[in-house]
């Protein structure tokens, strides 16, 4: 074999070794991080977006997402946390706001301290609170149960009322316009389950009081706004004006069937409510009512989750990084998911950007996502505390006699008794 063959060989035999020792680092170095979550049309495929961001600039890192419901989630995250037997949790999880404290106090060391990897200072003052503990912050803040008044323009006018009438009101203020709308147009204000204590938790957080003060101890017999709340519950029920819904399904029809008026959520009801494509142009979002108590505000707040990192994570550098890149900075990534899937981050340098500045023909061509974004910076900081969960639940089991007229202090009273046993 010739000088020319034999160092031709060799270059190529050099080329395959160089590739194939390229393929096994590259193998080495690859990363998968795994991501726990709930919701496969919303938080799931928002979250494989954002993977995809991710990966399109560090192609050694993959995201495995994975789908479960939500009391799965919980119930998995809670047992392995509790039996110390951590090997197969997730690098990333997904965890609703009510229960984060919940488990940052439980499971100490759990979850990877963000602060100072993570600019914390670009999001909702109340979602950064809720994820705090000892002066760290845990977590990296999504999407915001910021909530508003959704109305039917054409059925108020019909009462003799204009948009500027819908502004900044008080609860009493709301009763007074949907006893009127009745009789105009002999539709109900507004749908409500009276077994679901979602409005009263909009009342009292828009009171800036929970069930819990600053620092986690219970507070319910003293609780202006817990007591202005239930009072407020008593009197819509008892003007008249609520038509009794049961569940999720019945309580979306009143709405797309036009049986009421106006309903208080959460901004991710608004998908629900442009579903009924024949009723375009005729809503319109004002703030949420207020208690008109010393200290409440026309803004609050009706669920929304975050995203926490696990301590023992394989690929928590990674997971964290990717947090950082992506769910922190990234401005554009949030316009697309609320074109997308109606997701209002809480990320409060998106609200600049051209999604949420867009004018909506459904409702009437107002920039109904900067209106909810300008009210998620108003809403009140609140301390969840560990048992949001018992708290709900007492307070739920105390409606029916709420309704049936038992005094608010005897009814706060109740409540606290219960709560008092439970979490001793």
């Amino acid at each position: 074999m010739n000088f020319t063959k034999r160092t031709t060989l060799s270059m190529m035999a050099g080329l395959v070794l160089a590739s194939t020792g390229l393929m096994t680092a590259s193998a080495v170095s690859a990363k998968e991080v795994t991501v726990w979550a709930w919701d496969p049309n919303f938080n799931i495929a928002i979250m494989k977006e954002a993977g995809a961001r991710y990966t399109a600039k560090h192609p050694d890192v993959t995201f495995k997402i994975v789908d479960m419901a939500k009391a799965d989630v919980e119930q998995k995250l809670q047992t392995q946390l509790a039996s110390g037997a951590t090997k197969s949790l997730p690098d990333i999880v997904l965890v609703e706001d009510y229960n984060a404290p919940k488990y940052l106090r439980s499971f100490p060391g759990a979850f990877e301290p963000l602060s100072g990897k993570i600019d914390h200072g670009g999001f909702a003052k109340y979602k950064v609170d809720l994820m705090t503990v000892d002066g760290k912050v845990y977590g990296l803040p999504f999407d915001s149960g910021v909530t508003g008044m959704f109305y039917r323009k054409d059925l108020i006018e019909k009462a003799g009322f204009t948009e500027k009438d819908m502004q900044n009101i008080t609860w009493d203020r709301y009763i007074e316009i949907g006893k009127k709308v009745e009789a105009a147009t002999g539709k109900k204000m507004l749908a409500l389950d009276p077994s679901d204590g979602g409005m009263v938790r909009v009342m009292m957080q828009s009171g800036g009081r929970w069930y819990f003060d600053k620092d986690g101890k219970l507070d319910v017999k003293g609780n202006a706004a817990l007591k202005g709340a239930l009072e407020a519950q008593a009197k819509l029920f008892k003007s008249g004006i609520v038509k009794q819904t049961s569940g999720w399904v019945e309580w979306v029809a009143a709405l797309n069937k036009g049986d009421v008026a106006s309903i208080t959520s959460g901004v991710w009801i608004t998908g629900s409510v442009k579903a009924e494509k024949s009723q375009s142009g005729l809503w319109r979002v004002a703030p949420t009512p207020s208690l008109g108590t010393p200290g409440s505000v026309n803004a609050s707040n009706l669920g929304g989750s975050s995203w926490y990192v696990l301590a023992g994570g394989k690929e928590k550098a990674a997971a964290i990084d990717f947090l950082n890149e992506v769910w922190a900075k990234d401005v554009d990534f949030y316009q697309n998911i609320l074109d997308g899937r109606g997701a209002v981050g809480t990320l409060t340098a998106s609200r600049g950007g051209k999604a949420y500045s867009a004018a909506d023909p459904f409702f009437g061509g107002d920039k109904v996502w900067q209106s909810f974004s300008d009210w998620m910076a108003k809403v009140p900081s609140v301390n969840y505390g560990m048992f949001t969960g018992e708290a709900d639940a007492a307070m739920a089991s105390q409606l029916p006699a709420l309704m049936q007229g038992t005094p608010t202090d005897k009814i706060l009273e109740n409540i606290h008794n219960q709560l008092a046993t439970q979490i001793k």
